[in-house]
């Protein structure tokens, strides 16, 4: 199981510092945690995504119960081993697919509304995504690899991610989107209160290693953020997740949050799901958050995006195959200390693979250096 202990409060915010004690180490918080979609950072081995200061990852519970399945990863000693990653794990529940797969795809909508073309558009209650159907008792996804059906309810999900054998686990729930009405909402969250009930009945007590964490829902909606936070507070939870999306814009998260972590308790950790583009980190962590998912470091390096102290460079550009400076003079990774942007730069141009490796090697870097930082700030009491 996992322990939490908070080394220092802020007196400024809510954001605060702590040790998360897990089977496989110490994760010390506010932490980002990367994620492994289908056990793995893209284009690194475990060993360098341990050289980029990650602490803990987060596989995809869906994505592995597809490909290879949870028995092969079971037989093979469980996740740690079959990715060969010394250090925390967590595993989601599959609950995001439910909006991602659904009518995140339908409306092509992310969690946060802003520039969406489909702003007037009301998912009302009753409404079905169109290829995946949602009743009471979990989901019916279609394989994004053979179209055959796949049922995913609470016990599902728990049971896949016992046999994949994460440090941390989480809940069942229907993750919803930011056009759902009131209505639809409500009713999608007192259908993910049963089935974080369901999760708790489920989760093998035997397996000491462990921890379940559950999720709030409740959307943009005040009353619901409170409602959920106060009910999913109140089960004997090992730490908390905040999910589902996040209104029209970021001011909105942010009252989001409040309204949240006002109501959960104090010496559980929180994570936030999906939510790290580095302008919201440090006001993700005044909120209160310890732990945050996202894909923005390794996903925009894969498209030649590299985030530096300067802002961000788009290295397909031919401008830097002139520029003989690393990416950023003041990163200590072993790209900016070997490599320079004229030859990273070419390697772009030319759509070799060694690109994107080195730039999601930098941005991993980065962006742990600056949680880093944030923790130090805290440490010395300026935020």
């Amino acid at each position: 199981m996992i322990e939490f202990k908070i080394l220092k409060k802020s007196k400024k915010s809510r954001a605060r510092l702590g040790i998360l004690k897990t089977p496989h180490g110490v994760v010390e918080t506010p932490s980002l945690v990367p994620v492994a979609t289908q056990a793995v950072i893209k284009t690194l081995t475990s060993e360098e995504v341990e050289q980029t200061k990650t602490q803990i990852l987060i596989a995809n519970t869906f994505h592995l119960h597809l490909k290879p399945g949870e028995s092969i990863i079971k037989s093979a000693g469980g996740l740690h081993q079959f990715m060969n990653w010394k250090k925390p794990l967590m595993t989601d529940s599959a609950g995001y697919q439910i909006f991602s797969l659904g009518f995140g795809k339908d409306f092509g909508t992310g969690k946060i509304l802003k520039g969406s073309k489909n702003n007037e558009v009301k998912i009302k209650l009753g409404q079905q995504p169109k290829l995946l159907k949602i009743t009471n008792d979990g989901v019916y996804f279609n394989s994004p690899l053979d179209g055959k059906k796949i049922f995913l309810g609470p016990k599902e999900s728990i049971k896949i991610q016992e046999a994949l054998g994460a440090d941390i686990i989480f809940a069942f729930d229907e993750c919803t989107s930011p056009l759902a009405t009131y209505e639809y909402t409500k009713r999608a969250l007192h259908r993910t209160h049963k089935w974080a009930e369901k999760c708790l009945k489920t989760k093998n007590s035997k397996l000491k290693t462990q921890s379940l964490f559950g999720i709030v829902q409740g959307g943009k909606f005040k009353d619901l953020r409170i409602e959920s936070a106060r009910f999913i507070g109140s089960l004997p939870f090992d730490g908390f997740g905040i999910g589902g999306e996040f209104g029209n814009d970021k001011k909105l998260m942010l009252k989001m949050l409040d309204w949240t972590i006002k109501e959960l308790s104090e010496t559980k950790p929180r994570h936030l799901l999906g939510i790290g583009y580095l302008e919201d980190i440090e006001n993700i962590i005044k909120s209160g958050v310890d732990l945050f998912d996202c894909t923005v470091p390794t996903h925009y390096a894969r498209r030649g995006i590299a985030f530096t102290s300067l802002g961000k460079l788009d290295m397909a550009k031919n401008t830097f195959l002139k520029e003989k400076n690393p990416l950023d003079k003041k990163c200590q990774c072993f790209v900016c200390q070997n490599y320079r942007r004229n030859y990273i730069s070419h390697l772009f141009r030319a759509n070799e693979i060694t690109a994107m490796k080195l730039l999601t090697f930098h941005n991993l870097y980065f962006f742990n250096t600056f949680v880093e930082r944030i923790r130090e700030k805290i440490k010395k009491g300026k935020i």
